[in-house]
């Protein structure tokens, strides 16, 4: 897109490309989302800025009635393979405030001076500002949603000095914390990504959990999704309960400063028989390390693959005639992704049942149970130890826990594919199920299943499309 016609999406608040872009108003040294509902100010006073870190390293401080800090996250991350796509999922995941800007730049085989470059050359923003834009928001999370006190949330939000806190929240929301929390936005504003506890302002009790909203554009077919879940849920570490439009997801998480349980709602897809054209998803959040909120979230956002964007992906495949009937039937269908990529494999290559095994035997028990969710699954270097002796399986989870095959955020989707078909036994179709869900490669294709390379690049979609419809069947 070029100015003018960004310019024109603001122009008409277009809610299709929040996230994909922001703009700034030099007047009023505010910058907001797209679809934000004031004034559209003159083209003239307006900057464009491709991330939220971009516009606030600008000197511009975030709408308070759009909350652009809020949007889903832009969908070019999760296709792109480059190290500018790369460094986006790492960065989201954490990495930058666990490892810093080496650790990131050791991840992607780069230097960081090499990293620093080329993601100030394209986005405007080096690593260390996309983080810090990212621990605000968490910060705001944490500030208007559970009554921690303020120098807890700092460090839980990844700061390294209360200092440092308070200046970045006065210079993101010209706020300072106590003024974020007394000013707790109610829930009624659809903009938020965040519901007080009750809907009465912030909790008055952090063992609540931390009640989310997590935001995706424009229509999402919950109920494929669910009924995903459902059929995979694995007891001990995954459950879903309700009835078809009413349902949770829980699961347990292994995250990397503790663990945590999530709940996530379904919502339907339809409003008054009409698709949806951008929500949330409720979510609730229990950890043990509030440090792991950032982590959780974006975990919880590629398991149910809401930085998508399905405008793009049905005018494409809607065009095709084959495809055309099941993207009407279906506007805004996922494509899933995984909360735990290295679970995903193993639950791949052996199934649910001896998933289930693998959790009761191996699994490492909660300190606190939550009803049915007792254990975590199994790490990769606990099941290398204990199934060594197994042909397959023993040489996934060794390859896994000795980084032979890599399958974070960051990895190389092409590197562990080959490391992945280089394992004995390994077969295409496993492979492919691992690249799709564990990878989040939103261009795969089942080996042998009829997908045409006209479909690209968004073939897992059509796959999906293809399995909803009753028009394939993968193993």
């Amino acid at each position: 897109m070029d100015e003018d016609t960004r310019y024109e999406a603001v122009r008409s608040r277009d809610a299709r490309f929040d996230g994909e872009f922001f703009f700034g108003v030099a007047t009023t040294g505010i910058y907001c989302r797209p679809s934000c509902p004031a004034v559209t100010p003159k083209r003239r006073n307006v900057r464009f800025f491709m991330t939220a870190a971009a516009a606030q390293g600008s000197g511009f401080r975030a709408c308070r009635r759009c909350r652009p800090d809020a949007v889903p996250g832009s969908a070019e991350w999760n296709v792109r393979a480059d190290v500018v796509g790369r460094a986006m999922r790492l960065i989201g995941d954490g990495v930058v405030d666990r490892e810093g800007v080496a650790g990131l730049a050791v991840r992607l085989g780069y230097s960081a001076r090499q990293v620093q470059r080329q993601l100030t050359a394209e986005l405007g923003a080096g690593p260390v500002a996309l983080a810090r834009a990212q621990r605000a928001h968490s910060a705001r999370v944490l500030v208007q949603t559970t009554d921690l006190p303020i120098t807890e949330i700092a460090f839980a939000s990844g700061f390294a000095s209360v200092r440092q806190f308070n200046d970045t929240i006065r210079a993101v929301y010209a706020s300072t914390p106590s003024e974020l929390r007394t000013n707790a936005p109610q829930p009624a504003a659809k903009e938020l990504d965040i519901t007080p506890v009750n809907g009465t302002g912030p909790a008055t009790e952090p063992s609540a959990g931390i009640p989310l909203r997590l935001a995706h554009r424009g229509p999402y077919q919950s109920a494929a999704v669910f009924d995903l879940l459902q059929r995979e849920a694995v007891p001990g570490i995954e459950e879903v309960t309700g009835t078809p439009g009413r349902r949770t997801y829980r699961r347990t998480l292994r995250l990397p400063y503790g663990t945590g349980i999530v709940a996530v709602d379904e919502r339907l897809g339809t409003l008054k028989g009409r698709p949806h054209t951008g929500g949330w998803l409720d979510a609730r959040l229990h950890l043990t390390d509030h440090r792991d909120l950032t982590t959780a979230v974006q975990r919880l956002r590629r398991l149910f693959d809401l930085d998508a964007d399905p405008y793009a992906v049905d005018e494409r495949l809607g065009g095709d005639p084959r495809l055309g009937p099941l993207v009407a039937a279906r506007p805004g269908l996922r494509s899933p992704g995984a909360a735990d990529p290295e679970e995903l494999a193993v639950r791949a290559l052996v199934g649910r049942a001896e998933a289930e095994r693998l959790v009761r035997r191996y699994g490492r028990t909660l300190d606190a149970p939550s009803g049915s969710l007792t254990h975590l699954f199994p790490e990769p270097s606990v099941l290398a130890e204990a199934l060594s002796a197994e042909p397959l399986v023993g040489r996934l989870v060794t390859a896994l826990a000795d980084g032979t095959v890599r399958l974070d955020v960051g990895a190389d989707r092409d590197d562990a594919q080959a490391a992945l078909l280089a394992l004995p036994g390994m077969d295409a179709a496993t492979v492919a199920v691992i690249r799709a869900r564990a990878l989040g490669d939103p261009d795969v294709a089942p080996p042998g299943a009829d997908v045409p390379d006209a479909w690209r690049p968004w073939r897992s979609y059509a796959v999906q499309h293809l399995l909803a419809a009753g028009e394939l069947e993968l193993p």
